[in-house]
């Protein structure tokens, strides 16, 4: 959330940021939010002030012996226009929460112009995309001849866009999470969080989900609880700092988890509704730093670096991106897509979005830090997927198949599994 009187200096300025995300700030609505609320606050101000004066004229004059009737009637009088102003006052304050709420981060200057993925700028692409002498399977066809995924048993049980994993495919997912979780916990310098995976709409207000995105979420409760499924593990470990301080010596707090993710994808329209790529539940091991704001660019990059490691360990082919104005996510200024090569579609999709949220969600959440002069100021929070197992489960298997229907698995995965390749009709093989 913004700071109002930010975007009220920015002016101009701020409107024409915002205008590259493809959102129109009323400035004057909220300028005129701003003023109301702040004249509120004096008109309360000036009022508890002269009912105070009131309330000593009252005792001074009853212990004169004089008639504090029409002072009592006054203080009576007071007292209510201080009630009137004081709901005056939070309805003017609930108005400009809501307005705010509404207001997407200032993009970067750094994110190009645009708005689609046609507009992304490539930083790099490592590794080649494999050059088979025959034509690849996709990951479902492929995944389901050998017996390891089957989408028909889920589509029975939950209706289409989820997936079953059996035999050797449940055991490559397990793997998948064990080595993403050591390579972040053991190497990176993460803290691993177990964590809730239904939470309150404060907790997904304060790193933006809410109250934009609620056609996105899936929502549950009983009684007089309303709770959300978490999209991303994104959300409760932000928001297990909500409203506390973190002392500079703390930072960066760095975090990790696997969780599984529930996503309507309102809006979606079909894309990529087959096999693994877009699902209304998949895992995904998730990172969250939080760190001082002038730290959280650097926390970015150093993030992007770690989600990279786990592409590099499983021997993927993938590139870098940095994504349009338009094309960032609600809550971000800057973000980077990993994408990885998939053969059966001859190009490369996003497999993980590293983001710089700046103090957006700092500022919706309550998550507060010291400055150098010591008074507390909104902290920076950078996320980022460290890696969704589907989607790589998918990408591991195209890139990696091989003429004869089988799969050979990178060496990173062998010591987790105790085998090399997955035979075409599901077997575990040591060859």
């Amino acid at each position: 959330m913004h700071d109002p009187r930010v975007l009220i200096d920015m002016g101009d300025e701020a409107v024409r940021r915002l205008a590259r995300r493809g959102h129109s700030l009323d400035l004057s609505s909220l300028e005129s939010l701003w003023a109301q609320r702040n004249q509120s606050i004096r008109t309360a101000d000036e009022l508890r002030a002269e009912s105070k004066r009131i309330a000593q004229d009252v005792q001074r004059t009853a212990k004169a012996g004089g008639d504090i009737s029409a002072l009592k009637d006054t203080a009576r009088k007071l007292k209510e226009q201080i009630r009137e102003v004081e709901a005056e006052q939070e309805q003017v304050q609930e108005e400009l929460t809501r307005f705010l709420l509404s207001i997407p981060n200032l993009p970067s200057d750094e994110a190009p112009d645009g708005d689609s993925e046609e507009f992304a700028v490539e930083q790099r692409r490592i590794g080649s995309p494999p050059d088979f002498p025959f034509e690849p399977k996709d990951h479902v066809d492929l995944g389901e001849s050998m017996g390891i995924l089957d989408f028909g048993r889920a589509t029975k049980l939950s209706g289409p866009r989820f997936s079953v994993l059996r035999g050797v495919g449940a055991a490559v997912e397990r793997a998948l999470v064990a080595l993403f979780l050591d390579l972040h916990t053991r190497r990176h310098g993460y803290v691993e969080h177990s964590v809730p995976f239904l939470v309150t709409r404060k907790t997904m207000t304060g790193t933006g989900q809410l109250p934009k995105f609620e056609e996105d979420l899936f929502r549950t409760g009983t009684a007089d609880r309303d709770l959300f499924l978490i999209p991303t593990a994104e959300v409760p470990l932000t928001n297990l700092y909500a409203e506390e301080i973190i002392a500079p010596a703390e930072l960066p707090v760095a975090m990790t988890a696997l969780t599984p993710c529930f996503r309507s994808e309102a809006g979606s329209y079909g894309r990529d509704t087959r096999g693994l790529i877009r699902q209304h539940q998949f895992s995904k091991v998730e990172m969250v730093r939080i760190c001082a704001a002038e730290d959280s660019r650097a926390e970015m990059e150093k993030m992007v670096g770690h989600a990279e490691a786990c592409l590099k360990a499983l021997d993927l082919a993938y590139r870098v991106v940095t994504l349009a104005a338009g094309d960032t996510g609600f809550s971000a200024r800057l973000t980077y897509d990993i994408e990885v090569w998939l053969p059966s579609q001859r190009t490369y999709r996003e497999i993980s979005s590293v983001s710089d949220f700046g103090t957006f969600q700092g500022r919706r959440a309550g998550i507060r830090t010291r400055d150098a002069g010591g008074k507390t100021a909104p902290a920076a929070t950078v996320n980022g997927s460290g890696l969704p197992i589907g989607r790589t489960l998918a990408a591991l298997l195209e890139q990696h198949q091989q003429a004869d229907g089988s799969v050979l698995l990178p060496d990173s995965l062998v010591k987790y599994l105790g085998f090399r390749r997955i035979e075409a009709d599901g077997t575990p093989s040591e060859a």
